[in-house]
């Protein structure tokens, strides 16, 4: 019991983003798959064009989530610059959608939803291992000061 208890100390940290990472991550492949599935399989438009569209959506929801709750606690480095490198990564990410949608309708020449949305799942699988590793490194960087939890004792004074 002890060892997990101290192997839980040491990882909380990285369990609670992961877990935080994961929800928004979630809800963006809920606003994603949803939308994908609207524009290419209802409305008709090209299975690659509703990728992207789906995509920059469903990132700009992502954006948002990841900043202001999965790594609030991370050092801000100003928000054009993180929301360039976001999209940027992301754009990078949706390479392995856009491979995966276009290898099975193209080159394996499956037409039908199911072979359409399992190309989909694999492809958010991938961009999503890279998504994690890429934002911790480059977007959302390590504080290099500790960020306070509280105000200290006594507050804000007026006037500073």
């Amino acid at each position: 019991m002890d060892f997990a208890k101290r192997l839980y100390q040491r990882f909380s940290s990285l369990v609670h983003e992961l877990a935080k990472f994961g929800s928004i991550g979630a809800i963006a492949f809920l606003i994603d798959f949803g939308l994908l599935n609207l524009l290419n399989v209802v409305i008709g438009i090209g299975p690659l064009t509703s990728k992207v569209v789906a995509t920059t959506i469903s990132t700009t929801f992502a954006y948002a989530g990841n900043r202001f709750w999965t790594f609030r606690h991370r050092e801000q480095s100003g928000l054009r610059r993180e929301y360039f490198l976001f999209f940027l990564l992301n754009g990078i990410a949706l390479l392995f959608g856009m491979l995966t949608i276009g290898f099975t309708t193209y080159t394996l020449n499956l037409h039908d939803a199911l072979s359409f949305n399992i190309a989909n799942i694999v492809g958010v699988g991938l961009g999503t291992l890279f998504r994690y590793w890429s934002y911790k490194k480059w977007v959302f960087m390590e504080a290099t000061d500790p960020i306070p939890v509280e105000l200290p004792e006594g507050g804000v004074k007026p006037g500073r």
